[in-house]
């Protein structure tokens, strides 16, 4: 599987950044693993060699990548630890608009975990299990754990086997950590995350639909509820019923 594209952009620099440092967060490049050469990587994604060199230099000096001149020297992978300054979107999110991002994962990441439910392969749900493991070993880190969540939602993105929902899913991702980065959370709060997420694989694994859509109206609701908590604010347009968390319905129906 060829992990890098051709760089198609003016901001050459930035894009071939961009690639490397996505496949390290979506664990595609792991701790250790080489990539390839110099040559090769400029070749793959059709930029010049100095051009690549500067990306790598900005990645080694955060701590992501290091040069080995051994005999088996080349460029691997040191940490998938990301600095924040190398994720950061030059995008901005407005408040109101965070519920807009929190209505369009109701509509969206449900049915993503059926299809992940139905289409996943033993490979895919052991990516899923081995994130989940990091996350529970690093709960007291929050900018670790949020690349983790990044990571969980894209590998279950990729189980549906449709390149279509894997693209919507990463356009969601971003727009929702710039929601996350707004609310504040305790070590309780990363713990219960961490709880959520093995729930929400044991389900996905099940591949029972109806097991799928509670794990995942609990997974969503996990951060409505914080978000509305913080903020004080809530939906304000009428929410269709398939909409609103399950919880919600029950109540409204008392």
């Amino acid at each position: 599987m060829t992990l890098f594209e051709p760089v198609r952009t003016r901001r050459t620099f930035e894009e071939a950044l961009e690639q490397i440092v996505e496949a390290v967060r979506a664990g595609d490049l792991r701790v250790g693993d080489r990539l390839p050469s110099e040559r090769a990587l400029a070749r793959q994604m059709e930029i010049s060699r100095p051009t690549l060199r500067e990306a790598i230099r900005i990645l080694g000096d955060a701590g992501v990548v290091e040069l080995r001149s051994s005999s088996r020297g080349g460029i691997y992978v040191r940490s998938d630890h990301i600095p924040r300054v190398l994720v950061a979107r030059q995008s901005e999110l407005r408040l109101g608009e965070v519920a807009g991002v929190l209505e369009a994962r109701r509509v969206f990441e449900p049915r993503v975990a059926q299809l992940a439910g139905l289409y996943g392969s033993d490979d895919d749900f052991d990516a899923l299990r081995r994130t989940v493991e990091l996350q529970r070993e690093c709960a007291d880190d929050r900018a670790r754990l949020m690349q983790l969540d990044y990571r969980f939602h894209l590998i279950m993105a990729r189980a549906t086997r449709n390149t279509t929902v894997v693209q919507l899913m990463r356009v969601l991702l971003e727009r929702l950590e710039i929601a996350r980065d707004m609310t504040p959370r305790t070590p309780h709060d990363a713990a219960l995350e961490v709880a959520i997420h093995e729930r929400t694989l044991r389900a996905i694994m099940s591949g029972d639909g109806e097991g799928i859509d509670d794990a995942m109206d609990e997974h969503l609701s996990y951060l409505e509820r914080i978000w509305e908590e913080e903020t004080g604010r809530v939906r304000l347009r009428k929410v269709p019923d398939f909409l609103l968390s399950r919880t919600s319905n029950t109540v409204a129906a008392r």
